[in-house]
């Protein structure tokens, strides 16, 4: 099979792991319009990835595959990757109704369907999205490992191997808290088309591991143990700030006056039945997740021992590009749901990313 219809094969079979492993039903934060109820969702992420992953290592022991085929082959699979994310794109949003008010070409990139799910629910847009990347991202993760150790394993990189681990790590928390993205910016405000098809197919597989595209076969570059692990270090110091919030926000919206972790207080904002968080992690700033996602993108790309090298900077470059207007954004669409709730959750927290500082 040419490598350009490889990420076509994967996601297929990615989809049909998802629909025959079981999965538990859970219900998320988003009301469906047509029934009043809150959507359900059946998640079984971390399964997924586990059967994904022993069967690319059984297909490289096997003989099938070889252990770096992924980076070998990378610019093929980016091109088909890219066609895959366009065609899944016209074929999600043409045939819905256009959004009044908005352009084709802004309906073509954000999307017309708010939360287009299939099947009884059992395959929703979204979640399969995030699914799809996350696997695919931590096939590519450990190929591009692979080529370095096929071409250094004689003095491999200590910081690639922390890379790949933290990376791994990565991918697997966040299929692991699986529900708690159900409360998040993406399924609460943004609709399916290119941005989030495209972006789940093509970017967030292939982009977020460019510190290896850079580096994967580099030399050594022998950084010192302890600096290793200072980023190491800064990497988890970013997942407390970012995974914390997230946590923090899930609980707060299951319940408003529950204490988050069972000592963190809300300190909440209520009116006419609607609640602002503005304690614990929120009482620091008002996107402190974003400052923890933009601190582990910064740490990923030091520990790999090319600081004055340009290509792992792109991954942190891109939340701080991504983010930043997000945060507007989202402070715009809070501003007109909460009104005055929100107005003193400015005052009282006015830093918007950065505490003390931004």
């Amino acid at each position: 099979m040419p490598a350009y219809l490889w990420p076509g094969a994967i996601y297929l079979f990615i989809l049909g792991i998802h629909l025959a492993v079981p999965g538990r039903w859970v219900d998320g934060y988003v009301v469906s319009a047509a029934t009043g109820r809150k959507l359900r969702y059946r998640l079984n992420g971390l399964p997924v990835l586990a059967a994904t992953v022993v069967s690319w290592a059984l297909a490289c022991l096997g003989g099938l595959l070889a252990w770096d085929a992924f980076y070998v082959h990378r610019w093929e699979m980016l091109a088909g990757a890219c066609a895959l994310g366009l065609l899944f794109t016209f074929a999600i949003v043409l045939p819905a109704p256009p959004v009044p008010g908005k352009s084709f070409w802004a309906d073509l990139y954000l999307g017309r369907l708010e939360n287009p799910q299939w099947g009884d629910g059992r395959v929703d847009a979204k979640m399969f999205l995030y699914l799809a990347g996350a696997v695919m991202l931590e096939l590519n993760v450990l190929s591009f490992t692979a080529r370095h150790l096929a071409l250094h394993g004689d003095d491999p990189s200590l910081g690639v191997l922390a890379y790949a681990a933290l990376f791994t790590f990565f991918v697997t928390e966040y299929l692991f808290f699986e529900e708690v993205h159900l409360y998040t910016y993406d399924f609460m405000a943004e609709r399916v088309g290119f941005k989030l098809g495209w972006g789940c197919f093509v970017f967030y597989p292939f982009f977020y591991c460019v510190g290896l595209w850079a580096l994967a076969e580099a030399p050594n570059p022998h950084t010192p143990p302890l600096l290793l692990a200072i980023w190491v270090t800064l990497f988890f110091s970013g997942w407390v700030l970012s995974r914390g919030a997230n946590l923090q926000k899930f609980h707060f919206k299951r319940d408003p006056h529950a204490k988050a972790f069972g000592i963190l207080d809300p300190r909440p904002l209520s009116a006419d039945g609607k609640h602002v968080l503005t304690g614990g992690f929120w009482g620091l700033s008002r996107h402190i997740n974003y400052l923890g996602e933009i601190t582990m993108a910064s740490a990923l790309a030091l520990v790999l021992g090319y600081p004055f090298t340009l290509g792992p900077w792109l991954y942190p470059l891109y939340y701080v590009a991504l983010l930043v207007p997000r945060q507007h954004a989202d402070d715009a669409r809070c501003a007109a749901r909460y009104g005055a709730l929100w107005a003193e959750y400015c005052r009282r927290v006015p830093h918007r990313i950065i505490p003390f500082l931004y």
